[in-house]
């Protein structure tokens, strides 16, 4: 789906030289090469990490009548940007910086973590 949205990118920070990076995935990758790559372009497109991991594995918002209205507005625009990546998948992400993790909206993957004495 990354090769059916290239026409309708655009950018400041790369400008008329954003043909110079497709394609963003080739023919062949596994799903997951082709996640990273995608999430790689986002994150070196300006977004922060959070944002693109956001956009990529969104939260089950849609019918969602405990989701705030800020982040269920957050996610439906984006939704018309792309479609969602939906796994199944558990995955950790880092920046060096901060952490995170999400699990797909499908919730086929299971994920387990430890708080430890010192919150680490």
């Amino acid at each position: 789906w990354m090769a059916a949205r290239q026409a309708s990118v655009d950018s400041e920070l790369f400008g008329n030289d954003i043909s110079k990076l497709w394609p963003i995935s080739y023919e062949g990758q596994s799903d997951t090469a082709c996640f990273d790559n995608a999430l790689e372009f986002l994150t070196q497109g300006g977004y922060s990490l959070a944002h693109a991991m956001m956009m990529l594995i969104p939260e089950a918002w849609a019918g969602n009548k405990l989701m705030d209205q800020d982040r269920k507005a957050f996610y439906e625009y984006h939704a018309a940007l792309m479609e969602p990546w939906d796994g199944p998948a558990a995955v950790v992400f880092t920046d060096g910086r901060q952490i995170g993790a999400t699990l797909d909206r499908n919730g086929l993957r299971p994920a387990r973590y430890i708080v430890t004495d010192d919150d680490r």
